[in-house]
């Protein structure tokens, strides 16, 4: 362990971006307030999760290009777009014409596996080719090598007064060294260092070893050093750490109870390793700035890494998430090292 934690470099935040199905605008033009009150606060990048068939955001790209219109200078990312719900081909072109309209500011972050309830909604989403659909890394390889410019087709030139390309349009340059992905395991993160990626490592991980103890902390930790000691780039390798902090410097009173509730409610699974996939969940962290900031120091993954991307619980309102933003952007932040961005 390093014997102080790196100053905070990058300051970012993750929101769910949940709707009323009644009135889905509503919660819609609510994440876009935020990322533009993210924006006015020197925030460095505010991410979107990805949710199909629920009432958060499904179509995160489509968010970013809204965003990119409202913002100048902030970076806009995914944590996590699920590739078992996508062409590769086409959200090539899709994150590519979002980063060109955005001046170069997205940073997709996917993640790989069969989608959630496949069962279920397989027949709506692949009818003809469930069974021989490809889940694995590969599905991210293919997105890496269109976004970075490898072909696509056979066939390039002139066919009558059409001019066809043989690698995906438009290309933004700078877009394939810009690709995050989210992994919760030794072997992913593994993976995303030996592809040159970017690694986001959230409040989830993998407890893969047979015995415990089990510390969050440092399973976390070994995925970073597993990720950096595969990467070209060593330990300059970029890693964003994503759990949830809640600052309460400003909050009201019934906003910091409420708060302690909603952690109080989700601390009983940080306990040991949950189902099947022994996942390991990291404690939501409550209170000032200051205490807060004395956790995360202590926090052996969180000294190795100089960004963040905090996530915003998912059931506040948009007021809770204003006070959270402020106090994170101009409390927080400033104990971790941070300078706002200009």
């Amino acid at each position: 362990m390093p014997p102080t934690p790196r100053p905070l470099r990058k300051l970012g935040f993750l929101t769910i971006g949940l709707f009323d199905e009644a009135d889905p605008r509503r919660g819609h033009e609510s994440t876009l307030e935020i990322i533009e009150l993210g924006e006015r606060l020197g925030f460095d990048s505010a991410w979107l999760r990805h949710r199909h068939l629920q009432y958060g955001i499904s179509s995160p790209v489509a968010v970013m290009a809204a965003a990119s219109q409202r913002t100048t200078r902030i970076e806009l990312g995914t944590a996590v777009i699920p590739l078992g719900w996508e062409n590769p081909l086409r959200l090539a072109e899709d994150l590519a014409t979002v980063d060109i309209l955005s001046g170069g500011r997205i940073n997709p972050g996917v993640s790989v596996g069969p989608p959630m309830h496949f069962d279920e909604v397989k027949g709506a989403l692949y009818p003809d080719t469930a069974d021989t659909e490809d889940f694995s890394h590969e599905r991210v390889r293919r997105l890496l090598d269109l976004v970075r410019g490898e072909p696509a087709s056979d066939f390039s030139g002139v066919q009558g007064f059409e001019v066809f390309s043989d690698r995906v349009q438009p290309h933004s340059p700078g877009l394939g060294r810009r690709l995050w992905y989210g992994g919760g395991s030794v072997s992913s993160a593994r993976w995303a260092g030996e592809h040159g990626m970017n690694f986001l490592t959230s409040s989830v991980v993998k407890a893969e070893g047979p015995q415990g103890p089990y510390d969050f902390a440092e399973i976390q930790l070994s995925h970073i050093r597993a990720f950096r000691a595969a990467h070209p780039d060593g330990e300059a390798a970029r890693v964003s750490q994503g759990l949830v902090v809640i600052p309460t410097d400003s909050a009201s009173a019934e906003q910091r109870a409420r708060y302690e509730e909603y952690a109080a409610k989700r601390t009983p699974r940080t306990a040991a390793p949950q189902g099947p996939a022994r996942l390991m969940f990291a404690p939501d962290i409550v209170g000032t700035s200051e205490e807060i900031a004395e956790r995360l120091h202590a926090h052996a993954a969180f000294r190795e890494v100089d960004e963040v991307a905090f996530a915003l619980p998912f059931t506040f309102e948009h007021e809770d998430y204003v006070q959270i933003l402020t106090d994170m952007a101009t409390k927080l932040g400033p104990c971790l090292g941070w300078r706002p961005g200009a």
